[in-house]
């Protein structure tokens, strides 16, 4: 299997947005329970309560968003820490969710993508609307995913699905691009965006089925659409501008 390195494509700006946003994430995760750096959250079972109860008030549950309400803790969860203790609004849930992961391996992966196709983007949309569809496809991901599993209690977490929106976008913008990628166990070549993205849609799209796994697919799938269909329609709306430009002069 190929790992993205970078783009070979180079930016023809600074992609402050995406170093924003990689920074953003890095910082909120270092500041979470799930973090070894945040050490004043307690050792053991303590600092696990912690983080699970984090995960809950501020990770996106698919039966909250579906309800607009709050919903009680599980009670094996409520059972072994104690009750929530906190009140959430769920549309908040959605926003804040993009910004949390589980671990380092969840936050590296993350922000390797990102960082992989993020810059690219961001050079083709500016940085204005680069955010707009970050925070964009990140919504449609974790709503997606809500809809299609209305009653799970279980928080979704991670900006896989902002990401995975970034990836349809940036390849309907960049169809020709090419992704320098690493494959084991030492040959580094470059390949066409379509040969990895679109492998890594078909592998997401071929796990569906995958009941054991804790990797929202679904959430991935809704965020990548979403970026093709954006990218689609931003494609389309340069050539009407340009033309009412030119009617204008």
């Amino acid at each position: 299997m190929a790992l993205p390195l970078y783009d070979s494509q180079p930016a023809r700006r600074v992609p402050w947005v995406t170093y924003l946003l990689v920074a953003a994430n890095v910082v909120v995760f270092l500041l979470t329970p799930m973090s070894n750096f945040a050490t004043w959250y307690g050792k053991d079972q303590v600092r696990e309560c912690r983080a699970e109860r984090f995960t809950y008030e501020y990770g996106a549950v698919p039966k909250e968003l579906t309800t607009g309400e709050q919903q009680p803790l599980p009670s094996e969860v409520a059972h072994r820490c104690g009750p929530a203790g906190f009140r959430k609004a769920p549309w908040t849930a959605a926003f804040t969710s993009m910004f949390l992961h589980s671990g380092a391996l969840h936050l590296l992966g993350n922000l390797v993508a990102l960082f992989v196709v993020g810059m690219g983007l961001e050079d083709r949309l500016g940085r204005l609307r680069y955010l707009f569809a970050y925070l964009l496809f990140g919504l449609v991901a974790v709503y997606g995913f809500a809809y299609t599993s209305a009653d799970s209690g279980v928080p979704l977490i991670g900006a896989s699905g902002a990401i995975a929106g970034v990836m349809g976008a940036y390849l309907i913008l960049n169809p020709r691009g090419r992704i320098v990628s690493w494959v084991p166990p030492v040959i580094v070549v470059r390949l066409p965006v379509w040969v990895v993205l679109g492998y890594w849609f078909v592998l997401q799209w071929l796990s569906l089925g995958d009941e054991e796994s804790n990797v929202a697919y679904t959430a991935h799938i809704y965020g990548f659409v979403a970026g093709v269909v954006f990218a689609l329609l931003a494609r389309r709306a340069g050539p009407a501008r340009r033309l009412a430009a030119l009617s204008r002069g």
